[in-house]
Parts: C-alpha cells; sequence; structure tokens
C-alpha cells in the first residue's frame, strides 16, 4: 500500500511540472495532493515539496499534513483527492500558524465549520486559475481504498513562520464603507509630510541574491561571519572595479543578502580584492550573484487600482529600499533612522556629546499613489574626536599628568567604545577591552619573523611606533587594550579616535544636557515642518544622488495638502458637592474640564487605609543605605512587612486593608518589588508618591492622586453624557485593548502579553486586565482566546450577562502583521468563544502611533498656542489606504513639540460603522481615561494594554534571578525553564485574585 502511495505522488510532482501555472495568480504557492488507503485509523504525514518561483521542486522547508483516515464507502477520483494551500507572505515578525484542529486547542470545535453569525467581511476570493487540469492517472485502486474527502487537516511548519490553512480562509482587511466621513464643527486646511513618489509602471527592477564568502577558508574550517561595513565595502570594490557592468548608481544594497537594481548586472561569481585600508579581514573574497526575481512595477499599479488582491510586498521591499541606498551611503544609519556625519555646533551637549537631527523614513501607498513619509529625529551621539580630548570633556578636571588618579573613572567610560587608529591608513574599527597595566613607556611584545627566518625578539612598544610610524608622544600613560579573540593589541591612546554614529544614552546625560536634549527633540510645529522639507530637498536624502531617478522614480518635494476635520467633543458626567449629577461642556481649544466645585461621578468610600513611608524626611528618616537596598538584595523582606501592614489594619480597622499609600523619596528601583508584591501575592493596591510632591500638597496633585486611587477602588471619575455611536442603545458592548511588551535589545527575558477589558455597560469605564508572558519578542498573542475568554467570564460574573458585541483595538502591530491578527490572533479568539457556544459579533482595529505621518496647519491661527492640530482633528482621504478602512486622529492637545495622531486601521467589522461613528466613538472614548481631566492620545483600552503590559515586565524584572520556591510557594513546585510559558505564568504574572477585576494598573 505504502508503494501505491509513492506511485501516485511521483505521478502528482510530474504533472505538476508539466502544467504551467500563471506567475500573476500565484508568487508561490503550496501544492498538497493526497492519496491515502482506507482501514488505516491513524495519523499519516506527507511531507509537501515547494514550488519555487523558478519553477523548481526543493526540499526546503517542511510542511507536515496530518490527515485522520476514516472507513470509506466509495472510490474518490484524482480531482477529489487535490488541494491546494497558497503560501502567504513573509511577515516582519515570526509567528506560529494552527489553521484547524492543533494539539493545543484540540477540544475546541473550529469555528470556520460550524456556523457562526452573518460577517460583512469575507474570505478573499481567489483569482481564477489558468492552468488545465491535469487528466486523472492510469492507477485504478479497489473503490474502498481511497479516501473522498479530507474530514480534518492541519498544516504546519517547522520553523515559526505564519501561513493559512487556504486561500479561501486567509481574511483580508475590511474595506472602506465610504467616502470618508463628514462630520465636522469645522475644517482645517493641513499639510502632511507625504511626498508624493512617482513611478513608470512599465519599469523593472531586478532582484539579485547575492554571497559573500572569503576566496580561501578559515584556518579554524568554521564559517566565516562577514559584517554589514564588511560586505558593502566588498561590493563597492567590485561595482568600482567595472562601473560599466556594475553600475553603482543604478543599485541599492541591503547590506545582506540582497541585491536590486534599474539595470540587469552580470551574474555568476567575481573575485574581489580589497586593499588592506579598507580594514576587512581578509584580501580576497568571491561575491557571487544570482537573479531571483524581476519586479514589474504594472503589478503596483493593478494594486493601487483594486486589480490585485495581494500587495505586492517584494514590490514595496525594493522600492523602499532604493529611497534608502543615498543616505545609507552618506549618513550614519540607526535601525531606520539616518543622521549626519557632523553635528551643528548649536547642538554640543557637552561632555564629548552632541545631538544629531536626522530623520526616519518609509514608503506608505495611498489613495493617491505611494508617497515617501519622512519625519524629523534626533539622538545623542558620541562626536568624533581624539580619545584624549574625550577624557578631558567627559571626566571634569581630568589631564594627562593626573592620568592615575583618574584611572577608574577612564575605564569605565571608555570600555566598549569603538574607535580607529591614526598611525596606519586604514578603515578597520576596534573596541576599547580596557587599559593596560602598564603604561606604554614599559610594554614590550614578541616579535615574531612571519617566514621564520628570524626567532622570536623582545621589542619595547615605544621602539616599534618609531622606528615603524611614529614617535609616541604620551609614554607615561596606559595604552588601549584593543584585542581581539585573545590576541593582543596595545595602542597608544593619543593614535585613537572615537568613530562616529556611537549613541550616548540619554539616561547617562546631565541635567541639563537632557533638557537640551528635550528641547531639540521637541520643535514647534513650524520649525518641524521647515526641517522636514529641508531634509526631502537634501543632497543626502532619499531623493539625492541621482539614484532614484535612476530607477524611474521623482518624489514631489512638497508637502501633501489635506483637508482634516474638527469633530465635535462629547458632554461629560460629574458629580456635583450635593451628590448629584451635573452634565459638563469641556472646553472649547484644549477639551479639557477642571474639577473644582466637582466630585467624581461615584466615589468609593475607604474605610480602611494606612500609609508606608519610605521616605527620607527630617523626622522620621530612614536610612535608605539600609533599608532600599536589601529591597532589591532579599525582595522576601517586603512580603512580611507587607502583611503586618495589612494584618495590622484588619484588626485595627474592623476590616481588609483598602488602600496602601507608599510614600518615597525618589523614584527607587523597589518599586517593582512592591508592586510586584502587593498585587500578585498579597492582593493589596497601592498607591506610591513622592515625598517632596505630597510635602507641598497642592490641589491639582491631590486632585491626580484622587483620580487614581478612586480609579483602583472601582469607582467612576468621568462618564459620557451621551451614548456612544451606533452600539449605544444596542445591547452590551464589551471594549478590549492588547499589547506586547518586549525586552530591550540584547535582552533574552520573555516578552509580555496583556489584555484588558471593559466590565460595565453603557458607562465602558471600568476595566479588568490578565497578564501573560511568551516566547521572547514574539509578537502573535499566544493566549488571546484564553484570556479574552476569562474577561467575558468575569463580565458575566458582574452584570449577569455576556456581552452581543465585542470591540477589540489591537496594539503594537505594523501592516506587515495585520494577517497573523487578523488569521492567528482572531482564529484563537473565535476558537475559545465556540468552546462555550458564545458567537458575539466583533469589530477589531489596530491602534498605530510608531508610525512617521505628522500633520501641519497652513494657518497657525486654525490651532491652537502651540500651533499644533486641535483636539478632535480627522484625516481620512488623500494620505490613507487606497480601499481599506483607515483614518488618523489627534484626540488630544498638544501642548510640547508637534502633535502626533493615531492611526486607527480597521481589520474586521461585524457592526458595520461608518466612518463617521467610528471616529465620533474613539474620540468619545478617548475622555474616559480614568487618570486625568482631558482627552488622551491614545483609546483607553489599548493605553492600558500598555500600561498593564509594563506592569507585567516590571513583576518579571522583580522575579528574575530568583529561585522558584523564594518567588511564589504555590509555583515552589515548578522548575524554571525560559522556554516554557505555563511556569514563567506561575511564577510571576499571576495576580492575585482580590486584584483580577479591578484597576491596580492605573
Amino acid at each position: 500500500m505504502d508503494q501505491l502511495l509513492i506511485c501516485w505522488f511521483l505521478w502528482i510532482l510530474r504533472e505538476r511540472e508539466r502544467v504551467e501555472e500563471s506567475e500573476e495568480e500565484f508568487e508561490s504557492s503550496f501544492l498538497v495532493d493526497l492519496c491515502v488507503c482506507s482501514r488505516f485509523l491513524q495519523w499519516k504525514e506527507a511531507v509537501v515539496a515547494v514550488d519555487t518561483e523558478e519553477g523548481e521542486w526543493e526540499e526546503g522547508e517542511a510542511v507536515t499534513v496530518v490527515v485522520v483516515v476514516e472507513e470509506v464507502i466509495k472510490a474518490g477520483t484524482a480531482e477529489e483527492m487535490e488541494g491546494e494551500v497558497e503560501e502567504v507572505e513573509e511577515r516582519e515578525e515570526e509567528a506560529v500558524m494552527v489553521a484547524g484542529h492543533s494539539s493545543t486547542t484540540q477540544a475546541r470545535p473550529n469555528p470556520w465549520i460550524t456556523p457562526a453569525p452573518a460577517r460583512v467581511w469575507g474570505p478573499r476570493t481567489p483569482a481564477p486559475s489558468t492552468s488545465p487540469a491535469g487528466p486523472a492517472p492510469n492507477i485504478s485502486p479497489a473503490p474502498d481504498n481511497l479516501v473522498p474527502a479530507m474530514q480534518s487537516m492541519a498544516i504546519s511548519r517547522q520553523t515559526p513562520a505564519s501561513s493559512s490553512l487556504d486561500k479561501a480562509a486567509n481574511l483580508v482587511p475590511v474595506k472602506r464603507p465610504d467616502n470618508g466621513g463628514t462630520k465636522a464643527i469645522r475644517t482645517a486646511r493641513l499639510r502632511a509630510n507625504h511626498f508624493n513618489l512617482s513611478f513608470n509602471p512599465e519599469s523593472i527592477i531586478m532582484h539579485y541574491d547575492v554571497d559573500v564568502k572569503p576566496e580561501h577558508p578559515a584556518k579554524n574550517g568554521r564559517p566565516v561571519k562577514i559584517s554589514k561595513s564588511e560586505l558593502s565595502a566588498i561590493r563597492n570594490k567590485l561595482f568600482s572595479d567595472d562601473p560599466s557592468k556594475f553600475p553603482l548608481l543604478s543599485t541599492a544594497y541591503d547590506g545582506e543578502k540582497n541585491i536590486f537594481s534599474a539595470v540587469p548586472l552580470p551574474t555568476g561569481s567575481f573575485k574581489v580584492e580589497i586593499p588592506e585600508e579598507e580594514g576587512t579581514r581578509f584580501s580576497s573574497y568571491i561575491f557571487t550573484i544570482k537573479l531571483a526575481k524581476e519586479l514589474q512595477l504594472r503589478k503596483l499599479k493593478e494594486y493601487l487600482s483594486g486589480q490585485l488582491l495581494d500587495i505586492p510586498r517584494n514590490i514595496l521591499q525594493s522600492m523602499d529600499l532604493v529611497m534608502k541606498e543615498n543616505p545609507a551611503r552618506r549618513m550614519i544609519a540607526v535601525g531606520r533612522n539616518f543622521y549626519p556625519t557632523e553635528s551643528d555646533p548649536n547642538d554640543d551637549l557637552g561632555y564629548g556629546v552632541a545631538a544629531f537631527r536626522g530623520f526616519q523614513h518609509s514608503l506608505k501607498l495611498t489613495s493617491q499613489g505611494p508617497t515617501l513619509c519622512l519625519d524629523y529625529s534626533v539622538l545623542a551621539f558620541h562626536k568624533r574626536m581624539s580619545v584624549t580630548e574625550f577624557l578631558q570633556e567627559q571626566i571634569r578636571g581630568f589631564t594627562l599628568n593626573n592620568f592615575k588618579r583618574f584611572r577608574r573613572e577612564v575605564e569605565d567610560v571608555l570600555k566598549g567604545l569603538k574607535v580607529t587608529v591614526t598611525h596606519r591608513k586604514t578603515k578597520q574599527t576596534y573596541i576599547i577591552m580596557g587599559l593596560t597595566d602598564k603604561n606604554a613607556g614599559e610594554i614590550t611584545f614578541d616579535a615574531v619573523d612571519i617566514d621564520g627566518q628570524i626567532p622570536p625578539r623582545k621589542v619595547r612598544l615605544p621602539d616599534y611606533f618609531r622606528d615603524k610610524y611614529r614617535e609616541i608622544q604620551y609614554k607615561n600613560i596606559p595604552c588601549l587594550d584593543l584585542g581581539k579573540n585573545g590576541k593582543r593589541n596595545d595602542t597608544p591612546m593619543e593614535f585613537c579616535v572615537l568613530v562616529e554614529g556611537q549613541r550616548y544614552p540619554k539616561e547617562s546625560l546631565g541635567k541639563e544636557a537632557a533638557i537640551m536634549l528635550k528641547n531639540i527633540s521637541l520643535p514647534s510645529p513650524r520649525d518641524r515642518q521647515n526641517m522636514i522639507s529641508n531634509m526631502v530637498r537634501s543632497k543626502d536624502g532619499p531623493s539625492g544622488g541621482g539614484i532614484i531617478q535612476n530607477f524611474g522614480f521623482e518624489v514631489n518635494q512638497n508637502m501633501t495638502p489635506v483637508t482634516g476635520r474638527v469633530i465635535v467633543p462629547p458632554e461629560l458626567k460629574l458629580g456635583a458637592s450635593d451628590g448629584k449629577v451635573i452634565k459638563v461642556t469641556v472646553d472649547g481649544e484644549k477639551c479639557q474640564w477642571n474639577l473644582v466645585g466637582k466630585t467624581f461621578l461615584e466615589g468609593k468610600p475607604i474605610k480602611c487605609w494606612a500609609v508606608l513611608d519610605f521616605s527620607s524626611s527630617d523626622r522620621f528618616k530612614l536610612d535608605p543605605n539600609q533599608f532600599i537596598p536589601k529591597l532589591i538584595a532579599r525582595v522576601q523582606m517586603l512580603r512580611p512587612l507587607l502583611e503586618s501592614v495589612n494584618e495590622k489594619a484588619k484588626k485595627e480597622g474592623n476590616g481588609y486593608l483598602q488602600l496602601l499609600v507608599c510614600v518615597m523619596s525618589k523614584r527607587d528601583p523597589g518599586y517593582k518589588h512592591l508592586k510586584w508584591i502587593g498585587e500578585t501575592q498579597i492582593g493589596i493596591v497601592t498607591q506610591c508618591c513622592l515625598s517632596n510632591m505630597a510635602n507641598k500638597a497642592n490641589d491639582q496633585y491631590l486632585a491626580n492622586l484622587a483620580l487614581k486611587i478612586n480609579a483602583k477602588l472601582g469607582g467612576s471619575n468621568v462618564e459620557l453624557n451621551d451614548r456612544l455611536p451606533l452600539v449605544g442603545n444596542a445591547g452590551h458592548v464589551m471594549f478590549v485593548g492588547a499589547d506586547v511588551n518586549h525586552p530591550a535589545a540584547r535582552n533574552t527575558s520573555p516578552s509580555i502579553a496583556a489584555v484588558v477589558a471593559t466590565l460595565n455597560w453603557p458607562a465602558a469605564n471600568r476595566y479588568a486586565a490578565r497578564v501573560r508572558s511568551q516566547y521572547h519578542r514574539v509578537e502573535k498573542i499566544m493566549n488571546f482566546g484564553d484570556m479574552c475568554l476569562e474577561l467575558v467570564e468575569s463580565y458575566e460574573r458582574l452584570s449577569k450577562v455576556k456581552p452581543e458585541k465585542i470591540i477589540i483595538f489591537r496594539d503594537g502591530v505594523s501592516e506587515g502583521q495585520f494577517d497573523m491578527v487578523l488569521n492567528e490572533e482572531l482564529l484563537d479568539l473565535e476558537m475559545a468563544f465556540e468552546s462555550i457556544k458564545y458567537h458575539p459579533t466583533i469589530t477589531l482595529i489596530v491602534a498605530q502611533k510608531r508610525h512617521h505621518t505628522r500633520l501641519f496647519l497652513e494657518n497657525p491661527r486654525d490651532g491652537g498656542y502651540a500651533g499644533n492640530i486641535s483636539p478632535g482633528t480627522v484625516v481620512d482621504t488623500t494620505i490613507v489606504h487606497p480601499f481599506e478602512f483607515d483614518f488618523y486622529l489627534c484626540s488630544h492637545y498638544g501642548a510640547l513639540g508637534t502633535s502626533k495622531p493615531t492611526h486607527y486601521h480597521v481589520l474586521r467589522d461585524d457592526h458595520r460603522f461608518t466612518s463617521d461613528q467610528f471616529q465620533k466613538l474613539i474620540y468619545d472614548l478617548c475622555f474616559t481615561f480614568a487618570r486625568c481631566t482631558k482627552p488622551v492620545s491614545l483609546v483607553p483600552p489599548v493605553y492600558y494594554a500598555d500600561l498593564v503590559a509594563y506592569r507585567g515586565r516590571l513583576y518579571y524584572e522583580s522575579t528574575e534571578g530568583q529561585s522558584p520556591a523564594s518567588v511564589s510557594s504555590s509555583s515552589s513546585s515548578s522548575t524554571y525553564s525560559p522556554l516554557s510559558v505555563a511556569s514563567l505564568d506561575q511564577r510571576f504574572c499571576k495576580l492575585h485574585a482580590d486584584l483580577e477585576n479591578m484597576m491596580f494598573f492605573v
């Protein structure tokens, strides 16, 4: 029977090669052809080959197809057995897709099989295939030897990449329901920092794969990792050696594996010899170029006009790289940002540090076509200067004559910095490992003859430099240790220069320098607009150097004019001094309100509370050198303290402690330990405050403190006077916010996922939170369905009914991850709801703050005192997506710098919101944030999710390095593993039961 399966599969491969598929329809696809014999009541696995763009079959990435085989009643034809699965575009973040029934969700029925309520979104319609169906093979097994249909199928990759079950199940973002909103109290003429990019749709961009290896392998036989700077130097040398065949200004290189060219390039392997001064590790390399694909720009035009369903990401990638090529050659690249090699003299921050004014840019697809979106950016860098000059600026009182006195400080400030040398011609950079034990005049080393003709001899470092380079001037100070991999490289300090482009952490800046950097980073709208325009026109900018022109691109150097609509702010409900509810109209310019003569709508009485004084006041002084460091070193000391305070309050106050106010003299690392123990171990609501602010006790500070305390205890600070658009007069609605907090660079700790949801209706201002740890830097929320299900159950316990409608706001995902949110996270959510036969209608929106779009008033008098756009300004035309449902909303008042609107992109909408309704709903919600008396820049469910995810990060940092037994007795049996999500949840993420439905995080 196995032989029959093999024969069948080999025939399928042969027929697949014979039948030609249209390249315009499918850029890459998986072909799943199965013939399964009956009476095999077990799981069968088949490895599916990948049909590559070149038409070759590769083993490549194995795709496992698991089929449940049951008794067969009748035979099936070849056509009945055939299925196709199209591979989706590559994701920007890796994630694991589970389609159908997976081992982790086996108990839940599949919502795609079980009928669900009517939806206004639908599966993507596949383009009709032009490939003729192949004839059935000349194999005639017995009728009961074939399975007519697959009842269950799951496709999973061996690498954490995203995929879909099939093309029909791959959901796409919902289309715009109208031509944009129309309601407004006034309109404003604006300029957006989008610069139209025109292109020739008949052009073709050649995409080449690049492979670079040393001509001679390393002596140890290990593969050689070549840095980006080395690869760029090798590529530049190859192209400069033969510019007629390799025109440098007609190509763009990503510094790794991809070259995009406006003209055909020679393919094959080429030897590249690098001069010594380039500083590469080898003198000759083999540079191999292979044509990967021809990118036809007409596909981009077809997508923009709606003729092509799938966004041509490979074309956008190539165009984006072309736009970055010129600044990448001329400027300092930091991530996606670019900065000049020299700073403005007026931006010197002192101590060898300066602020560098640069830009960040991206390519956006809008209703007017592709645009270059460019924004201003500032970073602090070390200045390029000699090491000796840097030390004199960095260390107060330092001179070379008293070096010994400052040796430890010198080593601290220099260690890890990159330098280049001046005594010989080279571009190579070195990392300072430290200082030599001896001074330069005392250092000797063994000089070895390369040819082996002369025996090794001791040589003094000063003699060596005098004979080969020049005299060492400062012999009575140490050298820099620039050694690597155990090899010595002692270099006199006077011959070393700091390399440009080394970031200086802003946390290390002095107070005055930090204020100066902040002021430079927050220019007024008019100044920012002028700087952006100058950067677009700069010879170092994206449109300079003549490169994009060689690709047929042209950038309009004027900002895009757009019309903004200012929508009406909501009226609010507050409490009056006599206990009645009063209606409040917000301020006309800033849309703020105050609490003078008013109270919270629902204030929570506090019957039992306590103050724990950590401050260093004169009367009740604690020794911080004794107490606070011990909190960090031995966290378990804090738990008995809080428990004793709780027990004392319970005994003397005849009730459980509702609130613990903790007074601290400064922002201390002990804060995270306090929060973790109080919120996960004991179940106490804590409110921290600084002693200097508490002592002043001004009305504004006390009011802000009261806002937070009342919200934490379950009170209601403010509510909307009118019902929310569309959903306000319907059944119960729950708003959900979701976000993931990732660790900093080079930190291997887990990511933290947070989901919050409203628990009351129609006020919709009380939230509960759930927090989980998950795999390192994975954006997909692994437990999204379970977390939301817990929150729905909490809603039901409090409101006696499940919400009929759910509106989800997802934060922190880019456009390339929309598919993951729609087809993986949402699938997990629906499977969780299906497990309890619960089918609410769902709307899903992504809220994006990490974008580059800025809006400027054509007439500054149309805005407020700061010159920013007014709160409630919406833009939903011109610079938005050609046909998907997105818009920009600035919901806050910008007092400093230039306001950044939030970009909202609707992915699914079962409720059929119009543009006006959705924009008004989100704007109104921004007035319900519990911590302030003004609208916030981000819709509260997302804002709260961000706070909870950060709180989860503090929990992890508080417990990091502790044994499970010291963390929690309940988790003492768990063995910690960095890959075990469940064990991490037990250790630090599980909230105390008393706080699960409270807003402890505000």
